[in-house]
């Protein structure tokens, strides 16, 4: 499967590492595209409209503003192909618009997908619409880790999970670094305990289907320290904020 990757900046870098395999990509003249192509043993084309025309999937990671001039090139060459948008804020009506004869589709990966060990939410249209192109995403994203389909209209509620996700996570880490380095361990120290203990709970709860309670009710005592630390959480509103966190995110797009 040929896939063209309309720009060069971080998702787009992230998914061709993840595939390791030679991509079409253009990056309106920035110099990204040739230094991308050269890493992955792709191709950087001068122009949007050979790229549609040579790929069989098209994957829209450029700015959002940039649709409809980038549509105006490459749109003449798309049609009867995959288009797949990963840009944040812009409705599946609105690609559909600018891409009329092609299958269109929204897609929101993490930066995870760069190991291989990514989420990816992908959107569904109502009724079965273009299910064979649902399928052909998620062949294309499957391999770069796990791909949750989701009805179209909750991609950017999925989004605030998995595509913001891990900048909440280094969040996470860093208050309990600050907190630890406070306390008196060295930051190579207290950055190791974290993140080790982070990915080792990420495979546990992956091993218990996500059973978060259980974990929680497995590692804290009644009145012990781990009951006390959660307790404070608590009240610090870490729940409220994470709500908030969730309002604002999809509020925005």
């Amino acid at each position: 499967m040929t896939v063209g990757l309309v720009g060069a900046g971080n998702m787009a870098r992230a998914l061709a590492r993840g595939w390791a395999q030679p991509v079409l990509c253009t990056d309106g003249g920035s110099g990204r595209a040739a230094r991308l192509a050269a890493e992955v043993g792709g191709e950087a084309l001068g122009s949007n409209a050979e790229l549609a025309r040579r790929a069989e999937v098209i994957v829209l990671a450029h700015k959002p503003a940039q649709l409809d001039r980038v549509a105006a090139e490459a749109a003449p060459e798309a049609a009867g192909k995959l288009v797949v948008s990963l840009l944040a804020r812009v409705e599946r009506a609105a690609l559909q618009a600018a891409y009329p004869g092609a299958a269109v589709l929204r897609v929101q990966p993490n930066l995870g997908v760069e190991r291989r060990c990514g989420v990816s939410a992908l959107g569904s249209p109502e009724g079965g619409e273009e299910a064979a192109s649902v399928q052909q995403a998620r062949e294309l994203f499957e391999p770069l880790g796990t791909v949750v389909v989701v009805p179209d209209k909750l991609i950017d509620v999925a989004s605030a999970c998995s595509g913001v996700g891990p900048a909440y996570w280094a969040l996470a880490m860093e208050a309990q670094v600050d907190a630890a380095i406070r306390a008196g361990l060295t930051p190579a120290q207290a950055s190791l305990l974290v993140g080790e203990t982070m990915i080792g709970t990420g495979e546990i709860l992956r091993e218990r289907d996500w059973d978060t309670l259980g974990l929680r009710r497995a590692v804290a005592s009644p009145g012990g320290v781990t009951a006390r630390g959660l307790a404070a959480l608590e009240r610090g509103g870490v729940r409220a904020a994470f709500s908030e966190a969730m309002d604002a995110t999809v509020e925005s797009r």
